[in-house]
């Protein structure tokens, strides 16, 4: 008895299942890792923190969070991989203790001109469903009220092989909302023929302006000119009007051109396909000039940008339409999903009002359901793919954050870490690559990478919690209590420019002036007009005209596996010039996409091989053993290097290299001492655009732009993705430039660059219909003496006034 007494009284043995408490990462070598491990406790908040380009994403998106989705997906059936995207297994020698990945990074969202942030969040399809339920007239099914849907209806003889064969009459009909004037776009395109082609010439007389489109191109050009339809030799200004109509707006139809079967297509449909049906935004630089100048973008005049056909805007509840609904800033659709009380309906309604209450509650509240996902900021993308994982019932999962304080106020951010928080206790991992200390500050589990960037870095400097990373002697934990003063004295501006009336989204006829010759902050909460005010009256606006603006803002790059630092920046040029002068030889020989380009991996230095569902693998060309170029290429030398030799060098080493002796290039150093001001002194040459992390982008960005001879420079948000230590040498740049004198107008949050401004412009008080006013102008010391505003607050608070 006494002995069964004493076994009850101990404490059961822990359950074996509960033994998996960690993530165990050993020997990774993503990218430049270096054989790192580390031991992530699960359940717990754990933030990975270091400069830029020290490994973070790397470790957490292209290790843990790869894996695990690669696992993911082989649990399903070979047909259905078949349709999803492949992934290898990352570089490392154990992954133990994975839970399912849910990645919410901030890769920009589709700019599809259809794609708004009702779609992306499926709060339209709610909206679609409940009012074809409920609206009055009734027009239709929820596709009735879907702007991607267009409306079909169709009649003819159908064969029905069905026992006997039978031949019926059949009548196909279905009601979609698109509008069918603008397709669903919300605007109509009016196309400038003069920008197309020069009527003073022929078709072989080369007429086409377009660009791409050669005289020997054989898809493009000599379908026209071998058609048979038009005559080759015929200026266009004498073309008939059938040639004319043929030229312009022919449907489709099948020619001979060579013995070849091609397509001839009218020039107007042809422009629209292959231009006007992609975003602007998404086009590369130099055909987005030319759409700019063709084609002029109006409001759709029948739908007046609702992109929504008449019926679906004549349906209504409580007399709002669908339309309506969307247009909406979101907090106000939240109060009249509220008031709306339908039993048949109860279960969506339930569904709906959380989905626009978590937009409410992520800082949101301002955006419209109509807005286009295309012009969401990094920051706002990444909060929306937040939305659908809030009311989430899921637990044990790994939920994986890319900076998510990204363009978020300091107000704003302990809302951030209240939702951050809120995930982990649900009994979920979470996982987050931030910069920000009052995020790091909430971190159950610290893990610093570094110490440098690049080849530098890739090695974990400290794992542990908060308090031990303030005394440890790594970067991060000896910069992460720094906080910026106030400057003794501020510049005199040497003008001003005047913004009048800006009405642009939510602006309320503001009146300021941004003065020039001086450090301009432009801040206030997320959604309170800042980049309204900047891009709408400043970049694109009258304020702006003339006076050489430079907008360097936080889109993405493009690029290819084949682009790298040295072809984005111009480098390439002078460095290729250089070699065939000194070798007697043609500058194409020196690009790895033209003539010098190693015949067996056509200058990729890798050959890729598909394997369809399974991974594909990539394996280092045998033939120039990665060096991407032919071996006769490779005998050229400059300064006793050949090229590839150079495309491996770091931006330092190449400075060094082509500032001085046989191979000095005054063009080619000036391009590498302006991607060293930025603070990328580290990257490889070579290095490929896909594997550069977001801040480095960016700065790549600014480092081209910074040759441009523009008056005044426009930066959005340039502290992103930047580590505590390189938000001064960022600082230091500002004043290089305003030293030079060059004007600077900076929209941020960071109270360090707030700090830092000779004058600040604050937006607000509130975002959405409760912004779009000035709350203040004067200098950073006047903000913090008057802590009128919320900016002013935070600002004294962080200098410790």
């Amino acid at each position: 008895m006494s002995k069964a007494t004493r076994t009850d009284s101990q404490a059961p043995a822990p359950h074996v299942a509960d033994s998996h408490d960690l993530i165990r990462v050993h020997g990774a070598r993503v990218n430049n890792l270096k054989d790192v491990s580390v031991e992530i406790p699960k359940r717990r908040l754990t933030v990975l923190t270091g400069v830029s380009g020290s490994g973070k994403s790397s470790l957490v998106f292209g290790t843990i969070a790869a894996e695990s989705q690669r696992l993911i997906n082989e649990t399903y059936s070979a047909f259905v991989q078949g349709f999803m995207p492949t992934l290898a297994r990352p570089e490392v020698d154990v992954l133990e203790g994975l839970t399912t990945a849910i990645i919410v990074d901030q890769q920009r969202m589709g700019a599809d001109p259809r794609s708004t942030v009702g779609t992306a969040t499926d709060a339209n399809a709610m909206l679609r469903i409940l009012f074809s339920r409920l609206g009055r007239p009734h027009i239709g099914p929820p596709s009735a009220y879907a702007f991607n849907v267009p409306s079909v209806r169709a009649s003819g003889a159908i064969t029905v092989e069905r026992g006997d064969r039978r031949t019926v009459k059949a009548t196909f009909n279905r009601t979609g909302g698109m509008c069918p004037r603008c397709e669903g776009r919300g605007a109509v395109s009016d196309i400038d023929l003069t920008q197309l082609y020069d009527d003073s010439k022929s078709l072989a007389e080369g007429a086409f302006t377009i660009p791409g489109w050669k005289s020997d191109s054989f898809w493009t050009v000599r379908v026209y000119a071998e058609s048979g339809l038009l005559d080759p030799d015929k200026p266009i200004r004498d073309y008939t009007e059938q040639e004319m109509r043929d030229f312009l707006y022919r449907e489709p139809t099948k020619v001979k051109v060579e013995g070849v079967n091609l397509t001839y297509e009218g020039l107007i449909p042809k422009i629209q396909k292959s231009f006007l049906a992609k975003d602007k935004e998404a086009l590369q630089p130099h055909i987005r000039a030319f759409v700019e100048r063709a084609v002029t973008f109006t409001t759709c005049p029948e739908c007046a940008g609702s992109r929504l056909s008449e019926g679906a805007r004549s349906s209504k509840i409580k007399r709002i339409s669908i339309a309506d609904a969307c247009a909406m800033q979101i907090t106000d659709l939240a109060d009249w999903a509220r008031g709306l009380d339908e039993p048949s309906v109860a279960p969506l309604l339930a569904t709906l009002r959380q989905t626009l209450d978590s937009f409410v509650e992520i800082g949101l509240g301002y955006l419209s359901l109509n807005r286009a996902s295309g012009t969401l900021s990094g920051g706002e993308a990444q909060r929306v793919k937040m939305i659908r994982h809030l009311g989430s019932s899921l637990t044990d999962t790994t939920y994986v954050f890319d900076e998510p304080t990204a363009g978020l106020h300091p107000h704003d951010i302990q809302r951030m870490n209240d939702l951050l928080l809120r995930l982990r206790d649900k009994g979920n991992t979470v996982l987050v690559v931030e910069h920000k200390p009052e995020t790091i500050a909430i971190a159950d589990h610290v893990i610093d990478l570094g110490p440098g960037a690049g080849t530098a870095g890739g090695t974990v400097c400290f794992e542990g919690t908060v308090e031990g990373l303030r005394g440890a002697g790594t970067i991060t934990g000896r910069h992460f209590d720094d906080r910026a003063s106030l400057k003794a004295a501020v510049r005199k501006p040497t003008g001003a420019l005047r913004i009048r009336g800006a009405s642009t989204h939510n602006l309320r006829d503001v009146d300021v002036d941004v003065p020039l010759g001086v450090l301009t902050v432009i801040t206030g909460v997320a959604g309170s007009g800042k980049s309204s005010l900047v891009q709408g009256s400043l970049v694109n606006g009258p304020a702006g005209a003339g006076a050489g603006v430079v907008s360097i803002d936080q889109g993405a790059i493009r690029g290819s596996r084949r682009s790298n630092p040295a072809t984005y920046t111009g480098l390439l040029d002078p460095v290729r010039k250089a070699f065939a002068k000194a070798n007697g030889v043609k500058p194409a020989l020196f690009s790895a996409n033209s003539e010098g380009a190693c015949p067996g991996c056509n200058g990729a230095g890798v050959v890729y091989t598909d394997l369809a569902m399974m991974a594909g693998v990539a394996t280092v060309c045998e033939e120039c053993e990665g060096r991407r170029f032919q071996a006769a290429v490779l005998e050229y030398r400059l300064g006793g290097r050949d090229i590839s030799e150079v495309l491996a060098m770091s931006v330092a080493q190449a400075g060094e290299f082509f500032g001085a002796g046989e191979a000095r290039t005054p063009a080619a150093h000036a391009v590498l001492g302006r991607l060293a001001d930025v603070g990328l002194g580290y990257l490889s040459l070579g290095q490929p655009l896909t594997t550069l992390s977001g801040g480095e982008r960016q700065r790549l960005k600014l480092a081209t732009h910074l040759a441009e001879k523009g008056g005044v420079y426009v930066l959005d948000e340039p502290t992103t993705g930047l580590h505590l230590a390189d938000v001064e040498q960022l600082l230091g740049l500002l004043d290089r430039l305003v030293d030079s004198g060059k004007s600077v107008v900076v929209v941020e949050h960071h109270q360090a660059v707030m700090a830092h401004a000779d004058w600040i412009v604050d937006l607000g008080p509130g975002a959405g219909h409760d912004g779009g006013r000035i709350v203040f102008e004067g200098t950073p010391a006047d903000l913090v003496a008057a802590r009128s505003t919320l900016t002013g607050e935070h600002l004294a608070a962080y200098v410790g006034a």
